[in-house]
C-alpha cells in the first residue's frame, strides 16, 4: 500500500484485499470525521455494505479506518476516516 498527497488530494495505490475487490474501476473513498457514526447513517438510508469500519492502515500516531459498500452502479467506494491515537 502506498499513498500520495498531489494537490491536497490523496492517492492510494495497493493490491486489492480480496476477490471482492480485484475489479477494474477505482475505489472512490469519502473522508468522514466520524466514521461509525457515518456507517451508521448510510446502513439506516439502505446503503449495501461490503464491510463494517475497520482499522486498514497505521501510520505514526495515526489510524486509517475504511468501510466499503457498493455505489448505486455496482462500483465499489468507501468511507475513509483517520484519527489520533
Amino acid at each position: 500500500m502506498a499513498f500520495f498527497e498531489c494537490s491536497g488530494l490523496r492517492f492510494m495505490l495497493s493490491l486489492p484485499e480480496n476477490e471482492t475487490f480485484a475489479h477494474p474501476s477505482s475505489v472512490i473513498h469519502f473522508q468522514v470525521t466520524h466514521i461509525k457514526s457515518a456507517y451508521e447513517e448510510m446502513l439506516k438510508k439502505g446503503a449495501a455494505f461490503v464491510s463494517e469500519p475497520h482499522l486498514t492502515a497505521k501510520m505514526g500516531q495515526t489510524e486509517t479506518w475504511m468501510a466499503f459498500f457498493n455505489g448505486t452502479e455496482g462500483h465499489t467506494h468507501a468511507l475513509m476516516s483517520e484519527a489520533e491515537v
